[in-house]
C-alpha cells in the first residue's frame, strides 16, 4: 500500500460500476471489468484491488458529514458549508446505468465520502460579519479561483510538521491552489497545520485578493486556538483595505481590542490598528487604542510611537504628540529622524523654540540629518522670538547639511531681522538676494523689505521696490501699496502718497480702510484739507476715518471744522472713540472760557 498511494497522487474512485481511474507518476490504469466492480466493489490499480467494506463506508460517510456537513460559526464570521462531491471521470454507455448513478447520488450524501478518491471541495464565498458590514465583493480573480475546484488528496504522510512546512513553502512561493489543497487535505484527514503555515497561507491569500478564503482559514485558526498577533494583524489590515476603517474597527472591538481580558494580541495588532486610524486621521480612536495597549501591559515599539506622533501632529494635538514622544524616551527607545522632525515642528508651532533647538542639536549629535522643512521651521521660530544670531547659525548648519535655501528660508531670515529692529540689515540682505537669486524673489519677500522701508521712512526706496514689483510681473496687492503710502506718510510726503494712491486706483487695486487712513493722516499733516474732504465724500462712511480726521483737526487747531464733523458723525450714528471724545471735551471747555 505504501508503494501504491503517494502524497503526489490524485486518486479517483467510484463504486457500483463507476469507471475507475488512478494516476501514479503520470501513468493511468483503468478497470474495464464491470464484473470485477460488481463482485468486489473495488477499483484495480496495476493488478492490486482495494476492497471496500460497506460498513466501514457508512462509518466514514458519517465522519465526512461531521467534518464538512455543518456550518462553522464563531462570534465574528459565519462561514457557509463546504460541499464535497464526486466528479466522475468516465460516463457509462448505458442510459439506464447513468440513471442508476444519478439515483445513487441522490441516495447518498456526497458530503460524506471517505478520504480517498477524487474529492472536489466547492467553496461558497458568501459570509457574514456580525458587525453588520456588507459582504466583500467578489473580484474577478477571486471568482476564477472559487469557481475552480479545490481537490482534497489522500495523505500518506501523517506528520503535521512536514505537511505544515509544505503549506508554508507553497504559500511563500505564491502557489495558492497547491497550498489550499494541502491545507484542505490536512483538515479532511483530521490533521492540524501549525500557526506558521496558517499565517503564511493567510498572507498568500490576501496577497492574491482572496479575502473570503483567508477569512475561512482565520475562522479555522480561531476555532482551533492557533492564532497569533500576526494573524489578527493580517486580517484587520485586509478588512480595512477592502471594507474601510469602520469595519476594521468593529472587528477589532469584537476581538476584544479595548478589553483587558486575555487574548492572542501583541503589539503588532495595536500598531496595525493605529496605522488604520492614521489613514483617516482619527486621532480619537488612535488614542483609545494607545491607552488600551498600556492597560494591557504592552510596551510600544518605535513604530508605535512614530505613528502616534505623526497622527497627533497632523491633527494639531500637540500635547498628546509630546506625551507620546516623552513615553518613547522613558521606555528607552531611540526616536528616528521622522519623529524628531515632527516634534521639532510642533514645538515651533507652540513657540517652544528652546526645546526645538535642543532637539535639533540632538539630531545633529546622533548623526541624523534634519530636512529642510525642519530647518526652516526652526529659523522662523527663532526669528519670531528675536533670536537673530541663533537663526543665522541654524541657517549656516542647514547649508552645511547640503540643503539649498528657498524663499521660505529667506523670508524667515528677513522677518527675524525685522523683528529685531535691524531694518537696514534686512534691506541689505534683500538687495543681496535680488542680485544673486532674482528668480526666488516673491511678493512676501518684497513686502518684508517694504516693511523695513516704512519703519525707516525710506519712501524713495519703497517707490523703487514698487516699480520693480510691477516690472517683474508680480501681482501687486493692496497691502503692498499700503506699505509704500505709509512710508511716504512717515517721511511727510503727502503729495507723493496721493500720487501712489491715484496710481493704485488706476491699476484697479481696491483701497481698504488702512489705505484711506494713511492718506488722511498724511494730508492732515500736510494741511491738504481739500483732499481730506474729497476722500470723506467719495469713500463709504467709516467711523475710524471720522475719528482720524477729527483728531487731526483738533491737533492742528481746526476746532470749528472738527466740531462740524463731530456733529455730522453723531447724526449718522457713528460712535466716537475715547480719544475723540476727550479732545472734543477739552476744546469745548476752551471755547466756553
Amino acid at each position: 500500500m505504501a508503494e501504491l498511494l503517494r502524497n503526489s497522487s490524485s486518486v479517483i474512485t467510484t463504486s457500483n460500476r463507476f469507471a475507475c481511474q488512478a494516476l501514479f507518476y503520470g501513468r493511468a490504469t483503468t478497470c474495464d471489468s464491470a464484473n470485477c466492480c460488481r463482485k468486489y466493489n473495488c477499483c484495480l490499480f496495476d493488478g492490486l484491488a482495494i476492497k471496500s467494506n460497506r460498513r466501514r463506508w457508512a462509518l466514514r460517510t458519517r465522519r465526512m458529514s461531521l467534518l464538512y456537513g455543518f456550518t462553522k460559526k464563531n462570534n465574528l464570521i459565519i462561514v457557509s458549508n463546504m460541499v464535497a462531491s464526486i466528479e466522475p471521470e468516465l460516463v457509462s454507455e448505458d442510459e439506464e446505468e447513468y440513471k442508476l448513478i444519478e439515483k445513487t447520488k441522490e441516495d447518498h450524501d456526497f458530503d460524506s465520502l471517505p478520504p480517498w478518491g477524487n474529492i472536489v471541495v466547492k467553496q461558497d464565498c458568501d459570509f457574514e460579519l456580525k458587525s453588520g458590514s456588507q459582504p466583500v465583493a467578489v473580484s474577478k480573480k477571486l471568482k476564477m479561483v472559487v469557481d475552480s475546484e479545490i481537490r482534497v488528496h489522500f495523505l500518506e504522510e501523517r506528520n503535521e510538521e512536514i505537511l505544515s512546512r509544505r503549506v508554508l513553502m507553497l504559500s511563500r512561493s505564491n502557489k495558492v491552489r497547491s497550498a489550499l489543497e494541502i491545507y484542505e487535505s490536512m483538515k479532511f484527514s483530521g490533521l492540524r497545520p501549525n500557526v506558521h503555515a496558517c499565517n503564511s497561507l493567510l498572507s498568500c491569500l490576501l496577497r492574491n485578493e482572496l479575502l473570503d478564503d483567508a477569512l475561512r482559514v482565520f475562522v479555522f485558526m480561531r476555532t482551533n486556538e492557533i492564532t497569533s498577533g500576526h494573524s489578527y494583524s493580517l486580517i484587520l489590515k485586509a478588512i480595512a483595505n477592502v471594507q474601510g476603517f469602520d469595519s476594521a474597527l468593529n472587528m477589532f472591538v469584537e476581538f476584544g481590542g479595548y478589553s483587558t481580558a486575555k487574548k492572542d494580541f501583541d503589539v503588532l495588532v495595536y500598531n496595525t490598528m493605529i496605522s488604520v486610524c492614521g489613514r483617516v486621521n482619527n486621532w480619537i480612536e488612535a488614542e483609545k487604542i494607545w491607552r488600551s495597549m498600556q492597560e494591557n501591559g504592552y510596551i510600544g515599539t518605535r513604530v508605535t510611537y512614530s505613528q502616534l506622533v505623526c497622527i497627533f501632529v497632523r491633527c494639531n494635538q500637540n500635547e498628546m504628540a509630546l506625551d507620546a514622544y516623552n513615553e518613547m524616551i522613558q521606555n528607552g527607545l531611540k526616536p528616528g529622524d521622522d519623529i524628531m522632525q515632527a516634534v521639532i515642528g510642533l514645538c515651533t508651532k507652540e513657540g517652544k523654540w528652546d526645546l526645538a533647538l535642543n532637539l535639533f542639536q540632538c539630531m545633529l549629535d546622533g548623526s541624523l540629518k534634519p530636512n529642510q522643512i525642519c530647518c526652516n521651521a526652526l529659523i522662523n521660530s527663532l526669528g519670531k522670538a528675536g533670536k537673530v544670531k541663533l537663526a543665522f547659525k541654524v541657517y549656516d548648519t542647514m547649508k552645511s547639511l547640503g540643503h539649498t535655501p528657498d524663499t521660505y528660508t529667506w523670508n524667515a531670515l528677513l522677518n527675524a531681522l525685522y523683528k529685531a529692529n535691524q531694518h537696514a540689515d534686512a534691506l541689505r540682505l534683500f538687495e543681496s538676494l535680488k542680485g544673486d537669486q532674482n528668480s526666488q524673489l516673491n511678493i512676501q519677500l518684497y513686502n518684508t523689505a517694504l516693511m523695513s522701508c516704512q519703519k525707516l521712512g525710506l519712501w524713495e526706496k519703497a517707490l523703487q521696490l514698487l516699480w520693480q514689483m510691477e516690472a517683474s510681473g508680480l501681482l501687486v496687492s493692496t497691502p503692498s501699496y499700503n506699505l509704500v503710502i505709509s512710508a511716504c506718510e512717515v517721511a511727510r510726503k503727502p503729495k507723493v502718497a496721493l500720487q501712489v494712491y491715484e496710481h493704485m486706483v488706476h491699476q484697479k487695486c481696491t483701497p481698504d480702510t488702512f489705505t484711506h487712513l494713511a492718506i488722511i493722516r498724511g494730508c492732515i499733516w500736510g494741511s491738504l484739507w481739500a483732499e481730506v474732504d474729497e476722500i470723506l465724500e467719495n469713500v463709504a462712511p467709516d467711523a475710524s476715518l471720522y475719528n482720524a480726521v477729527i483728531q487731526g483737526m483738533c491737533l492742528r487747531g481746526k476746532f470749528k471744522s472738527a466740531k462740524k464733523l463731530y456733529m455730522r458723525m453723531r447724526e449718522i450714528h457713528f460712535k466716537p472713540d475715547g480719544k475723540t471724545r476727550a479732545l472734543m471735551l477739552q476744546n469745548f471747555h476752551k471755547d466756553s472760557t
